[in-house]
Formats: structure tokens, sequence, C-alpha cells
């Protein structure tokens, strides 16, 4: 038998950063990775409370007039991923994989399950137990509740946005959509759904990375703890 060849990850830990500067990086980031000039790359962060749109345009789910957004606090982005409207903001995990799902041998379907079980696994390390959704209901849930999103590109089988779990965001701006364009459901988190003492978010962001890698099967994880030379790059 053949030795199995390892396979890293580079991990960069961006803190908190705004959703154009995050999507410009990916464009960035995905040309690379189509280039075989970087790893397989994945980005952990947070967004300041930001609405995004997927390609199908949905934006009908948007439940207040977008000349009110200011003054909430919040932006509304389109972009190019699959999946509906959705809500990203403080106190909320986000990771987006730049990763090759040929070097992987997995299909699309493949790799959203994935991206499921990586949550699913996030939350029973709290004890809470969390599932796919039904036929259509991409993400992760709580019976109606829905505790993690995905919304993911494949470009030449590139990989680009991906998941946001909710640590413990402010839900009520959820109230202002139709998360995911289901009308019935409501949004959930880890702190609403657990009792557990909470260790500091970092950590979280951390053991969320780490359930990525196992489920994705990467021996190495290369941390890139400052990354804000690669930000500032792409401007």
């Amino acid at each position: 038998m053949g030795m199995r060849v390892l396979r890293s990850l580079e991990v960069l830990k961006l803190g908190v950063v705004n959703y154009l500067d995050a999507l410009k990086l990916q464009e960035k980031l995905v040309l690379d990775r189509k280039s075989h000039r970087i790893w397989d790359t994945l980005l952990s962060l947070q967004h300041p409370p930001t609405y995004t749109v997927g390609k199908r345009q949905t934006v009908h789910n948007l439940l207040i007039p977008q000349s009110e957004l200011e003054q909430i606090g919040a932006e509304l982005h389109y972009t190019q991923r699959g999946g509906d409207i959705t809500f990203h903001g403080p106190h909320q995990a986000i990771l987006y994989p730049i990763i090759s799902l040929r070097d992987m041998g997995i299909g699309a379907r493949s790799y959203v399950e994935k991206m499921e079980l990586t949550m699913i696994e996030m939350a029973a390390q709290y004890g809470v137990k969390a599932c796919p959704g039904q036929a259509g209901e991409t993400g992760v849930w709580l019976g109606e509740r829905k505790i993690g999103a995905i919304g993911v590109r494949i470009s030449n089988g590139i990989t680009s946005h991906g998941l946001a779990f909710n640590i413990d965001p402010d839900l009520t701006y959820f109230r202002h959509i139709i998360p995911c364009g289901i009308a019935d459901k409501e949004v959930t988190s880890l702190r609403r759904e657990t009792h557990s003492i909470f260790p500091p978010e970092e950590i979280i962001q951390e053991q969320l990375i780490s359930c990525f890698a196992r489920i994705f099967d990467y021996d190495n994880l290369i941390w890139k703890e400052d990354a804000s030379v690669v930000i500032d790059g792409t401007e």
C-alpha cells in the first residue's frame, strides 16, 4: 500500500472583518488556489452586522425597507454564493474554506454534508444535539430552530463562502428577514440552547476549526494569527 500524503490546511484568524473586505480576500485566494500558489486555506472571522443575499437575489425576504438598515446598524450585500438571505454579525463563528474539492475527490453534495457535520460536532461538544435540515433546508437545526447556516460557491472545484455558526449573536437581527427563505422556523444560538459555562469566544472558534479539520481529514494545521497583512494586501 502506498503512503497517504499528509494534508495541510492554512488557517487565517482574521477577527472582525468588513464583509466586502472578506469577499475581496476570498476572490484573491480562490485565484491563488486555482493556480496552486497556496495550500488549502481556511478563513476564521466574524462580521459587523450584515445581511447577505445569494445569487438568486431573494431580497424580498428582507422584511424592512433597505433605507432602514442604517438605523439598525446593518449593511446589505449581494453575493454569488448559493442559498437565500442570511445574517452575519458579532458572536457568530464564520468559516470560509478556500479548498480544492478535486484534490479531495469529493463533490458539492458531500462537501455541504461535511460542513453540516462540522457544526453538528461543534454543537455536540456543548451537549447540544443538532442535525441536518429536511429536504431543501441546508444548514444545521435543533428541531425547528436553526443554529448554523451554509452558503457556498464552487468555481472550478475551488470553494469559497462557507458556514456561520451562532455562538451568541443578537438574534433580533433575524426578525428582519425570512432566514434562508423559510418562514415558519426560527433561529437559535449555542448560548440559548445550553447551560454550559462558555470559554472565551476565540476558543470556541478554534474548536470549530478543529472540527472542520477532523471532518475534512487534514493532518496539519498551519495557524496564521496576524493576517491583517493579507487583508491590506488586497486593497
